[in-house]
């Protein structure tokens, strides 16, 4: 709402008191006219306040300039329609013949009427207004923390589109040497991966069969450059395909068992990947043997487990539990994560 309509929202409320208080009161037109004043100078303080006092001293947190300034604002429009002050521009009435005028006080009890009825309709704005700024920072906040949230996701993403087509390409390159007939195989493959890495990664959330499937494709196109028969074991039980999964959300993790599993020894090797999944959960395990001496790895590749962690936060707050286990010759991570209606 922009100043203009608050403004006149409270040109039409305190009318609407006025109104009220006049025809239960009495339908005297001399009670419109004596407190016309009233309502003029009660549209202007408020006016003052949507216009200048609230942006300019309120909102910057300039609390004593507001109150003073407020305070002085009341009190001189309190005064301009006070009886005492229409006396003093007017002019002392006509003497009468008889006894002398007893004198008039100094605070006449008219002032202070107006000078509470000034300060509730200020007060009251004054609410109005802090209410209204504080909903708007709030909605500028989430609309910021929203963005900011899209912009990390998008780049967590691009971090890990690069490097799959890095891996793929190699292994296509590597089957292009070793066996040529498999050359075709394993084209057709990456073309399915590169399909929903492009298009169906767009979308936040993706049907969990989709992403089990670009797991099978990478773990085929894996094993499509060596003729071994690599010790890996996967088990995928789906009570629901068209469960919502984050696209690309368990990748990482078997890139990274692949790279570091030492799976080309083959005996004393392996590789398990299971997912669990009903309507309302998902619960991903992999577990990979290590090497006792660590791999001379290249240092080009993984986007690392800090990427995936920082997607968790981002898309499953506080509905998500990943723990890693290392031990000498194992590797294991198991992610657990709670659905809602929207996932």
């Amino acid at each position: 709402m922009d100043k203009t309509k608050r403004f006149l929202f409270h040109t039409m409320l305190w009318l609407a008191v006025w109104l009220m208080a006049w025809l239960l009161i009495t339908d005297d037109v001399r009670f419109a006219q004596r407190n016309a004043p009233s309502f003029l100078l009660q549209i202007l303080v408020v006016a003052f306040l949507i216009y200048y006092t609230a942006p300019a001293l309120l909102f910057k947190k300039k609390y004593v300039s507001f109150i003073i300034v407020s305070m002085v604002l009341i009190v001189i429009c309190a005064a301009v329609i006070s009886d005492s002050f229409r006396g003093l521009v007017e002019g002392p009435p006509p003497r009468e013949m008889g006894p002398p005028p007893k004198m008039r006080p100094i605070a006449p009890p008219q002032f202070l009427i107006n000078f509470l009825v000034l300060s509730i309709a200020y007060v009251l704005a004054t609410f109005v207004e802090t209410f209204l700024f504080a909903q708007k920072k709030e909605e500028e906040t989430i609309r910021n923390k929203n963005e900011n949230l899209q912009t990390e996701l998008k780049l967590l993403k691009s971090q890990i589109n690069p490097h799959f087509l890095f891996n793929s390409l190699n292994n296509i390159y590597a089957l292009s040497v070793t066996n040529s007939d498999k050359t075709q195989k394993g084209i057709s493959t990456l073309s399915n991966m590169l399909r929903y890495v492009l298009y169906e990664c767009e979308q936040p959330f993706v049907p969990l069969s989709k992403e089990i499937d670009y797991i099978k494709d990478y773990l085929a196109m894996y094993t499509l450059k060596s003729s071994k028969t690599y010790p890996i074991h996967t088990e995928f039980q789906i009570a629901n395909p068209a469960v919502q999964v984050a696209p690309m959300l368990f990748i990482p993790f078997v890139e990274n068992a692949l790279k570091h599993g030492n799976l080309e020894k083959i005996s004393d090797a392996f590789l398990k990947i299971s997912i669990f999944s009903d309507d309302g959960k998902i619960d991903f395990e992999i577990e990979n043997s290590t090497p006792k001496e660590p791999l001379n790895k290249d240092k080009v590749g993984g986007i690392g487990l800090e990427n995936v962690k920082k997607r968790l936060e981002l898309l499953y707050p506080k509905k998500h539990t990943l723990t890693i286990q290392k031990e000498l010759t194992t590797f294991k991570v198991q992610l657990h994560i709670g659905l809602d209606e929207n996932h």
